[in-house]
């Protein structure tokens, strides 16, 4: 039997959502927990790895079961079992041919940056605090060059260990919250530090550090010191995994 999960979790305290010998991470206490209940060594595949300190409010998983509790009684089970910065929304049976990363056809990743003078001590875990004046006109100027299919090379970790970066941003939008700034980027797929580095650069394009009409050039370049700063991960989240009819529904 194949079960599906969606997954939230506050990274602070995790090293990442994937398996790591001798770290906390996301997918090792998954595993733990379910091979504990299941009475067999049960493996979690999920719709993609977050890094160190970067949340997730629907990260989608999937494992295999023999034996174990039925998919609705699973989320109050794991309320009880596992830890408070880890929750587990809901539990599915899935077809054979579902698989959490291969079967995704689109992901939504959101990054919240607080402007106030002061820190929020409420939101400090999960927002980047830039106490500076950016221009929200530019931001968006640099935004929109991002849509549409691309290579990001210069989006991404110099050392991202994967040959094809064309990827397509479906949407990109920068909107103000009160004080923060939440800008919510939805595409085909996602290179390491690839949201993190859209959002230093666009930082730095709404900081007048760098004209929003170099954004073609940079994306050109496919040369990651063409690009700004990378986003602290503290301010970036894994809001949605969509699978197709999922996706179709909301575009």
């Amino acid at each position: 039997m194949k079960m599906r999960a969606t997954v939230a979790y506050d990274g602070t305290d995790f090293h990442g959502f994937a398996r790591q010998r001798g770290l906390r991470t996301v997918q090792g206490v998954l595993e733990e927990k379910l091979s504990g209940l299941t009475g067999s060594r049960i493996e979690v595949f999920g719709s993609g790895r977050t890094d160190a300190g970067v949340h997730a409010e629907g990260q989608v998983v999937h494992w295999e079961q023999s034996v174990g509790p039925p998919p609705e009684r699973y989320p109050a089970i794991f309320q009880r079992i596992l830890p408070r910065d880890l929750l587990v929304r809901d539990v599915t049976t899935v077809p054979d041919t579902f698989h959490a990363r291969f079967s995704a056809v689109a992901k939504t990743y959101c990054y919240t940056i607080q402007t106030a003078t002061e820190p929020d001590i409420f939101t400090r875990r999960y927002s980047w605090h830039l106490p500076v004046k950016v221009s929200l006109e530019r931001m968006r100027q640099g935004a929109a060059y991002l849509v549409g299919e691309h290579d990001f090379t210069s989006f991404c970790a110099a050392a991202t260990p994967v040959e094809n970066k064309v990827r397509t941003v479906h949407r990109l939008s920068v909107e103000p919250r009160g004080s923060y700034l939440l800008i919510t980027c939805t595409g085909s797929g996602f290179l390491q530090n690839m949201v993190r580095i859209i959002t230093g650069t666009l930082v730095d394009v709404g900081l007048g550090k760098m004209d929003a009409d170099r954004v073609p050039s940079i994306l050109e370049a496919r040369d990651r010191t063409a690009a700004g700063r990378t986003a602290p991960p503290e301010g970036l989240s894994l809001w949605e995994v969509y699978y197709d009819a999922e996706f179709h529904a909301h575009a």
